[in-house]
């Protein structure tokens, strides 16, 4: 069985932030979140997707949804009550 518990390095040893139910000597596989690199990955995608999201070429697409959201539409059927 696979379990997530959050930890944190003091003095070069793993610390679990709060109490594990495991037996003695259950053997444990551990990631690392280095905060310098998240932030890079973070501030790299964050970049990436304002390129494609905020441009001024998808700026039409956004006057013709506003110029055309607001109209009736048509379905061929009778209004109730007429």
């Amino acid at each position: 069985m696979l379990e997530t518990v959050w930890a944190v390095v003091h003095d070069g040893k793993i610390e679990t932030v709060g109490v594990v139910d495991a037996p003695e000597g259950t053997r444990a596989l551990v990631t690392l979140l280095v905060e310098d690199e998240n932030d890079f990955w973070q501030a790299a995608s964050s970049e990436s997707l304002n390129e494609i999201w905020d441009n001024e070429e998808d700026d039409v697409y956004a006057e013709l949804l506003n110029d055309f959201a607001f109209q009736p539409v048509s379905t061929g059927f009778p209004r109730s009550g007429n």
